[in-house]
């Protein structure tokens, strides 16, 4: 079992767990029911084909807190299980709509193939097609039901948890039914008839008032115990209950005062939790050669819709099988890296000395004394034998420093270093899908970006293939590890030898358990797989610039933080150009806990953090009452020229409609598919050895950008882009065939559009082939200052004029590009030519951000969805706290059954730190708030405004004594990257000043 915490900061540990399980037990609180992220769970579990068990807890709060009867809460439970199915039975509709999709799209591929290949027997083929019917899967097998068993209602912290079945073994044999008929009546509206001694269900009741089975049986059983125990304390009563239900309990400790300890030690013995769990999981979830046939198919061809497959080779068979023969492929999948205290690992632990050993060392201390009487040599030196001792004989004190020789002799292996110097040591978290590992062999480790198409010998693939030596293998015992000199199939393992080699993720493959003897790709390609993939989960959004509290520490700090991105899979850590190192986390609480880790254990020094540094996004809008335009022609024009004016462009800025925004915005992931597919492509027709890079998913999120899942297929993005600009009409119509650009960094939703009567080839065109044709010498020079051109536009996007953050719903229009090649050419020829282009892009730059300020500037802020569980009692303080941190609440309903209100709001990222401890505050701890990253959202406020109309100046003086939120913002921002900041030293000069005051 692999415990994951349920914050949302959290979820990546999820998603690296879920790739090493059968099964997955589902944790959901009774009273707060279906939360986001018992959705996000359920959802994980199922793309990774997990069978969850559902797990009710909390149960005593129905009893103690709601204070319901039997009835109540057996209504509350159903509706519970309803939501969870709900949950699932919509994961199904969208994969079958999605299968259907897939069906129909095949079979016209199909049809159309034969068509082109039969032209005569058309109507024949149709008909014989039409028959090929979509089939339809069964969905009876996902939901959760307690007549299944798949359902565990417990309360964790009194340690009880029962399934219906263990009601229906005791009830069985009274009612004189056989276990298994009562089992399925046990659960819904079964009752049992006082006359017949019959269970009927609800259409024979005949008006009559009967409580259902599960009431009956099972509920009213428990709320005896809590009254009897807690509600209304009665030691006679418990008495009963404990020689009714042949419990073996002292007297002495029935007489407790503890209730809690009570109803524990009644319960324990009664309804054992750990039993129950257990039990179901053996019941439940399928052994890793069933359990695997379904998954593992999925793991290799993410795009299946089949459960199960035929394997197509002896890596399959294998796989699918769960094969530990020593002859099988070695697959084993390491999901993360996580860090352990060097002396904890039990090689360097000292082992307690058994009775055997004491007395096999006295015998021998007696005969190396007897040998020295014989000899005469009194003066004979003994050698001591050791005080604690390994199964092999060696000295186990001698151990630490052999590990220590061992870890520091590879030079350049960085991880090994700071392992001892942190007293840290990285081994990886794995689970063995098939063949046998053993301790000491060599191994293949396949890094995340290998790709399965392409040969391991292929330039792309060989960088992503290391051997690495098996040097220890544990069974991990709770907090404990056990070494192990073999691991079979099936197995869940941790691994050490990988420091240096695998950063988070990787697959373990090998020809046979002996391990790869000498490496030779091309002979063991058959055993070699990526299960990994490049994982990726939320995005990190809470950026801290971290520095030791001494100088001299830094070294130890850039270690300890190398060690805590291998250990984190949610962790991303880099140096900013200003030289700073930045540590990017998912959430507040996950930069409590790194913060933390990196103090106590990874970097072992004092750390200052700054307060955490939050992505803006900036944009303009067409104000109410903007400034005449700077240019005196069309609003957003700036015309600019390099050194000499050698080079004059005009440039004009507009704001981009908001259909062509949201469709840029919700298709970001399309438009960097197509830049990558035509740079591999690139790559290829150059017929060179130069590595198709693929990008990591972890750079878009050093801009702090939201990926969502895209709208249309890379292949319809223009198609889909020309039907939207044409519906917005004017100059937007036919701009398709005329950008040049998307930006920042190629990939957002600014757009450099080129309305030149010789304009320069469009993107479009550009991604489409990669041919570079022959061209004049005026025309390459014309190519060239294109090219810089797109650069200015770039670096501007990137960093906007407010307060250097990139742009976003901005067009840039080049209206013009005149140049100068006689002076050009002079230029060339002193050499100067360098001088003439860093001045034409930093003049484009600039002209660019001139005609984002020409219309009215807005900052985007990060957004916060908040999800807040609260009572109606604390509902006004819970409003209270978010308005004042500048929240808004999107929608509330209240939890039926219940007295709690489920609240959703929005909340800028900015003003979120210290908020969940705030309103915690403010409550008593009666709520308590899930925040997940949205997305960015307009501020409407210009952060440049002043007042000026009379009505504004009587209102607020000249001082404006409102004070403006997004220059507030724009200010802060702009003081910690150490621009200039337009703030008076002295605000209210008018007023006397004394020298007291």
């Amino acid at each position: 079992m692999i415990d994951t915490p349920g914050h949302v900061d959290f979820s990546s540990e999820v998603s690296t767990a879920s790739r090493l399980c059968d099964g997955a037990l589902v944790l959901v609180d009774v009273i707060e029911g279906v939360c986001t992220q018992t959705i996000s769970v359920l959802r994980q579990a199922w793309i990774d084909r997990l069978r969850p068990i559902l797990i009710i807890n909390k149960f005593d709060r129905l009893i103690t807190e709601l204070q319901l009867t039997p009835v109540e809460a057996y209504h509350h439970l159903a509706q519970l299980i309803e939501q969870v199915n709900a949950v699932m039975g919509s994961f199904f509709a969208g994969e079958r709509m999605e299968d259907d999709l897939r069906w129909r799209e095949e079979r016209e591929r199909r049809l159309a193939k034969k068509k082109e290949a039969h032209a005569d027997e058309v109507d024949a083929t149709l008909s014989k097609a039409d028959a090929d019917e979509f089939q339809e899967k069964d969905d009876e097998d996902i939901y959760f039901a307690p007549e299944k068993g798949n359902v565990i209602f417990a309360s964790a912290i009194d340690g009880w948890g029962f399934r219906i079945g263990k009601f229906a073994h005791l009830y069985a044999v009274k009612l004189g039914m056989k276990e298994a008929n009562l089992r399925t009546v046990l659960w819904g509206d079964f009752y049992l008839d006082p006359k017949t001694k019959r269970v009927i269900s609800y259409k024979h009741l005949k008006g009559r008032v009967l409580k259902p089975l599960f009431v009956q049986f099972v509920l009213e059983n428990i709320w005896a115990v809590y009254e009897a125990v807690v509600l209304k304390p009665d030691s006679e009563r418990v008495a009963k209950i404990v020689s009714a239900l042949s419990l073996k309990i002292p007297p002495r400790e029935l007489k407790s005062k503890d209730t809690r300890y009570l109803l524990s030690l009644i319960f324990s013995q009664w309804l054992s939790l750990s039993t129950c769990v257990i039990q179901t999981i053996v019941d439940i979830v399928p052994p890793p050669p069933s359990a695997q046939r379904v998954r593992i198919p999925k793991m290799l061809y993410p795009d299946i819709y089949e459960t199960t497959i035929e394997p197509k080779n002896k890596l399959e068979e294998n796989l699918f099988a769960c094969d530990d023969r020593p002859e099988a492929y070695v697959v084993a999948l390491v999901s993360k890296m996580f860090a352990v205290p060097v002396e904890e690992l039990p090689e360097n632990k000292k082992r307690p000395v058994t009775a055997e050993e004491l007395r096999e060392r006295g015998r021998t201390a007696r005969e190396a004394r007897k040998a020295a009487e014989t000899n005469g040599d009194a003066d004979l030196n003994i050698v001591p034998v050791p005080l604690s001792s390994e199964p092999d004989g060696t000295a186990s004190p001698a151990q630490p420093s052999e590990t220590a020789a061992e870890l520091k002799q590879g030079g350049e292996n960085v991880a090994a270093e700071l392992g001892i110097q942190t007293g840290e040591t990285l081994l990886g978290f794995a689970r063995i899908y098939s063949g046998t590992i053993a301790r000491g062999s060599t191994i293949y480790c396949v890094l995340p970006k290998y790709n399965n198409t392409l040969p391991p010998s292929h330039p792309r693939n060989q960088s992503h293939i290391v051997t690495a030596k098996a040097e220890r293998l544990y069974t991990m015992m709770g907090r404990e590890l056990v070494e192990v000199q073999e691991v079979r199939a099936g197995n869940v393992f941790a691994i050490k030898g990988l420091e240096g080699k695998v950063w988070r993720n990787a697959t373990l493959c090998a020809p046979r358990s002996v391990g790869v003897q000498g490496p030779d790709l091309e002979r063991d390609k058959e055993c070699l797989v990526n299960l990994g993939g490049a994982l990726r989960t939320a995005a990190p959004i809470v950026r801290v610039a971290l520095e030791p509290a001494v100088p001299a520490d830094l070294p130890k700090l850039v270690n300890g933080l190398k060690l805590l991105a291998q250990a984190d899979p949610c962790v991303e850590t880099f140096q900013q150009q200003t030289g700073e190192h930045v540590i990017m986390t998912a959430g507040e609480l996950h930069l409590e806990r790194c913060l933390k880790d990196l103090r106590e254990r990874f970097a072992r020094v004092e750390i200052h953090a700054s307060k955490p540094i939050v992505p803006f996004r900036e944009t303009c809008v067409k104000g109410a009452e903007m400034a005449p335009p700077k240019s005196g022609g069309k609003r957003g024009t700036v015309y600019g020229a390099s050194v000499h004016n050698l080079v004059k462009f005009t440039i004009r800025a507009s704001p981009l409609p908001k259909p062509i925004w949201d469709f840029l915005q919700d298709n970001l992931a399309v438009i960097r598919q197509l830049h990558r597919e035509s740079r591999n492509r690139d790559l290829s027709q150059r017929n060179t050895n130069i590595e198709a890079v693929e990008e990591d998913p972890a750079e878009i999120d050093i801009q702090g950008e939201l990926y969502k899942p895209p709208t249309v297929e890379p292949e319809q993005f223009w198609s889909a882009l020309e039907d939207i600009c044409k519906k917005c009409g004017g100059e937007w119509a036919s701009i398709i065939d005329r950008i040049v650009a998307f930006g920042p960094q190629k990939v957002g939703t600014s757009l450099l559009v080129d309305l030149r009567k010789t304009s320069s080839k469009s993107l479009k065109a550009r991604l489409a082939t990669n041919k570079e044709e022959n061209v004049s010498e005026e025309r390459q020079i014309v190519n060239d200052f294109d090219g810089y051109l797109e650069t200015g536009f770039q670096l501007a996007t990137l960093q906007g004029p407010l307060c250097a953050e990139p742009v976003e719903g901005l067009a840039y229009f080049v209206e013009s590009l005149e140049i100068n090649y006689a002076g050009l050419e002079e230029e060339r020829v002193q050499n100067r030519m360098a001088q003439v282009t860093g001045s034409f892009i930093s003049a484009v730059r600039d002209a660019c951000r001139n005609g984002l300020l020409d219309w009215s500037p807005r900052l985007m802020l990060a957004m916060y969805t908040c999800d807040i569980q609260a009572s109606t009692d604390v509902l006004g303080k819970v409003y209270g706290v978010v308005a004042r941190r500048r929240g808004r609440i999107v929608a509330e309903e209240m939890r039926e059954g219940t007295t709690f209100f489920n609240v959703r709001a929005l909340l800028p990222v900015v003003e979120s730190f210290g908020f969940a401890d705030d309103m915690r505050k403010r409550t008593s701890g009666a709520a308590s708030p899930q925040l997940i990253f949205s997305g960015y959202e307009l501020l409407d406020e210009d952060p440049f405004w002043v007042p000026t109309t009379e009505e504004e100046l009587e209102d607020l003086g000249e001082k404006a004594d409102r004070s403006n939120v997004a220059k507030a913002y724009m200010d802060a921002v702009r003081e910690r990257k150490g621009l200039f900041v337009d703030r008076k030293i002295v605000e209210h000069a008018e007023k006397q000043r004394t020298l007291k005051r």
